[in-house]
């Protein structure tokens, strides 16, 4: 079962170019990164950097120190219905913690197949608006608000 705490972390290169996703098990479905923890007291950073990993083939600890930020900022959001299988019986909500990464405008990305099918750099606020569920575009523009 799913453990309904997950992640989002918002990848960006300098010129403030955003990496969406195409979720493969919903066509025209963009995001972010996202994950669950894999434990109720897996630590928020390394499920982060796990979920990054698995999703795009970036190594976190490869990067120069500080590139994953915490945003400390949290929601909750109601788990859509056709997705509460995965979790407890009863479980129908999910709070997700929001961290950024930065990562050289060279950076390579390879996705996971069995996860998502194509991804895109775009500016922020088009990327912000191509995200399918509103709450990943607030994240994103939470993050250039604040820089």
């Amino acid at each position: 079962m799913k453990i309904p705490i997950s992640i989002l972390v918002v990848i960006y290169k300098s010129n403030r170019d955003v990496l969406l996703i195409e979720r493969a098990d919903r066509a025209g479905f963009w995001q972010s990164v996202t994950g669950s923890l894999d434990a109720p007291d897996e630590d928020l950073a390394y499920a982060a950097t796990r979920e990054v990993f698995e999703e795009t083939g970036i190594a976190i600890d490869q990067l120069p120190g500080g590139a994953l930020c915490n945003m400390h900022h949290q929601i909750e959001y109601e788990i859509y219905p056709e997705w509460r299988f995965r979790y407890a019986p009863g479980v129908t909500r999910n709070t997700e913690h929001w961290f950024a990464l930065q990562v050289p405008d060279s950076i390579q990305v390879k996705l996971s197949p069995r996860e998502h099918v194509a991804y895109e750099w775009l500016p922020f606020e088009e990327a912000a608006k191509k995200c399918f569920s509103r709450s990943n575009g607030e994240a994103i523009l939470k993050l250039f608000s604040a820089n």
